[in-house]
């Protein structure tokens, strides 16, 4: 059957007022029904209290960035990092009048202002950069209400953990059948000259199963409040062992011990995007991305959303300029030839018609809103970016997975799938988390084969080749019913990702 168009359109920000978009039905203008606004939530800001910003630029320019920082400075902030291929500046302030006073002093050079947590930043202001304030005792980083890494190491909550001995297991790696990797490595391991950016909590640097893979000279800590950090240890997991089991799926390499990654033949690089307390915020967000095409990587992976905001709705300004900016990040790092898979989320929500958020912020206590189409998660909804649904052994849709039609792309195992833990052990984990870096390794293994694919054509020829899936009971709740087709669904998008397609 014929497969839906590539890519879904990019959604229209509305203003805080309702508004009525127009679609066009056989010649004549027909008006949509109005999207509800999405309930404001503070970013709250006092006198004393260091906040983290992104300041967006009226142009993507090393003058007009330039400008940007020096309104920075004029309203009593500080930069922490600039990243003029976008226009983009991550900014600190103790001033409850900042956002105001950068608009006001860089009104010819600053679109946008917008607070990327609601609390202070925990980590402080990175070394070496001048400070207005008094450089003080930072509070201990917070734990995250509902997606918090610990001993289950969860980016998306809904998972489950168990510990195995670490010895060969690919035999018990029912996931790589099930989207013909095993078939794919008879033609190909993969390329050496292939980099996949793992943007996580990090990889442990000594796993037997991983140490020969992880390129070491690509990787980055990108926690220190967006400035990309390249100490030779900053890049190594501290409190998650979740992006060393990501990376296992990926890459672990055809050694003869333990299991095999989709790509086991590609390199990886490790692009910390993970504090301590399992926080992804957009300055470190924007790191990664960034980073990733400044290196070459030519495939990242994404398992995770950008806090503190489950959604981030175009009509209110601070997510606005957060959404903005991290937008831009992705399309500049896809325009350097990177593609980009990540994990569709764990709340089986549907994508496709979003109401109410319970979750964000989740630095603070949440609170319930209404939200919109307009509002995305990020960084899954974004354009250029596959959306990875998660099936079970059976081929299902995992009760967990979040689905939507024409917002999915693809669907990948994801439960209970075995992978590398640090301290030389593997165990199984569940989410969406782990569907995600199997297509990324199915990019990789695609790359390495068609080297002189753009990620459009690498995202369209994933999407075509799919296993068509018709729409398969599921454990999800009353009224997440399937609908759509077998060659594009709510559930499977265009279906389960094919390796072995993909090297052919």
């Amino acid at each position: 059957m014929q497969k839906v168009p590539f890519r879904r359109a990019a959604a229209t920000a509305v203003c805080a007022v309702t508004m009525a978009a127009t679609t066009f039905i056989g010649g004549s203008a027909v008006a949509a029904p109005p999207q509800t606004p999405s309930t404001p939530i503070e970013f709250p800001a006092a006198d004393g209290q260091l906040m983290s910003y992104v300041v967006n630029a009226k142009a993507a320019n090393r003058g007009q960035t330039k400008q940007a920082s020096r309104a920075v400075q004029a309203a009593g902030g500080v930069t922490v990092q600039e990243w003029p291929e976008i226009g983009v500046v991550i900014a600190q302030s103790d001033r409850a009048s900042f956002r105001a006073d950068v608009l006001k002093q860089g009104k010819s050079h600053v679109v946008s202002v917008g607070a990327t947590r609601t609390i202070t930043v925990a980590e402080g202001t990175p070394a070496g950069i001048d400070t207005p304030w008094q450089t003080a005792q930072q509070p201990q980083l917070p734990q995250l209400r509902s997606k918090q890494l610990a001993n289950t190491d969860l980016l998306y909550g809904d998972a489950t953990f168990d510990g195995v001995t670490a010895d060969p297991r690919e035999n018990e790696q029912w996931d790589k059948a099930q989207i013909k990797a095993n078939q794919a490595h008879q033609i190909t391991d993969g390329s050496r000259d292939v980099l996949v950016g793992v943007l996580d909590s990090g990889i442990d640097p000594v796993h037997p199963d991983l140490q020969a893979n992880i390129d070491v000279t690509a990787s980055v800590n990108c926690t220190d409040a967006g400035r990309p950090d390249t100490s030779p240890t900053g890049w190594f997991p501290t409190t998650s062992s979740h992006g060393t089991h990501v990376a296992g799926i990926i890459g672990a390499p055809r050694n003869g011990i333990g299991i095999t990654g989709v790509a086991p033949n590609v390199r990886m690089a490790s692009v910390k995007v993970v504090n301590d307390a399992g926080s992804i915020y957009p300055e470190y967000a924007i790191c990664g991305f960034m980073w990733a095409g400044m290196k070459g990587m030519d495939v990242t992976n994404n398992s995770y959303y950008v806090d503190p905001m489950q959604f981030w709705c175009g009509d209110q300004p601070d997510q606005k300029a957060v959404l903005d900016a991290v937008e831009k990040a992705v399309a500049w790092s896809t325009k350097q030839g990177v593609v980009h898979a990540a994990a569709a989320g764990n709340a089986s929500y549907d994508l496709a018609n979003k109401t109410t958020d319970d979750v964000s912020p989740n630095d603070i206590s949440g609170t319930h809103r209404q939200i919109n189409n307009g509002c995305k998660d990020i960084p899954t909804e974004l354009d250029g970016v596959v959306t990875v649904a998660s099936t079970d052994q059976a081929g299902k849709l995992s009760s967990f997975s979040n689905r939507g039609l024409n917002v999915i792309d693809v669907a990948a195992p994801g439960s209970r799938i075995l992978s590398t833990l640090p301290n030389n052990k593997y165990g199984l984990l569940s989410g969406t988390s782990m569907a995600s870096p199997q297509v990324a390794g199915v990019l990789a293994l695609m790359k390495s084969e068609h080297p002189g694919w753009a990620p459009s054509n690498m995202i369209a020829q994933l999407r075509s080749q799919a296993q068509d899936q018709s729409c398969k009971p599921s454990a999800t709740p009353t009224g997440s019913e399937c609908v759509g087709s077998a060659a594009n669904n709510s559930y499977y998008g265009e279906g389960i990702v094919d390796a072995l397609r993909a090297v052919r």
